[in-house]
């Protein structure tokens, strides 16, 4: 399984959301500043999060976007999925498919997707920057 650039830059979206504590909305530009990432780019992923309930937009001057919850309860796994679509390795995982009563390769594909979700599901945003150092 490879995460798209979408997934990787959702992730670095939401960090950088969360390095700000909430305490301001952060403007897409900044971000995309920050972040070396283009800002049309950036607003093609932020759409999806916010869709998934994930950011909230606050409008004006002084506007931009904000976590809609803690970084302790938002999960890598909530803006993968989000950014991304699905992170199964195969799409039978994710939809089933004529061949997974009797396929060989399922159990595989199933114990990776469920390791994955173990991994994903488990790292929140506050994880992820307490492991690089970064106090909230």
């Amino acid at each position: 399984m490879m995460i798209s650039t979408k997934g990787r830059y959702g992730l670095r979206l939401m960090l950088d959301l969360a390095t700000e504590g909430g305490e301001r909305p952060v403007p897409v530009k900044e971000i995309a500043k920050r972040q070396n990432i283009s800002e049309k780019y950036l607003e093609q992923i932020i759409s999806p999060l916010s869709k998934a309930g994930l950011v909230k937009s606050i409008r004006g001057a002084q506007g931009g976007y904000v976590l809609s919850r803690s970084a302790s309860e938002i999960t890598a796994g909530d803006i993968l999925r989000a950014a991304e679509g699905t992170i199964a390795p195969v799409e039978c995982c994710e939809s089933g498919c004529d061949h997974s009563d009797g396929c060989l390769t399922f159990g595989l594909y199933k114990k990776i997707q469920d390791a994955v979700d173990s991994v994903v599901d488990s790292t929140t945003l506050a994880d992820m920057l307490r492991d690089a150092g970064i106090s909230l």
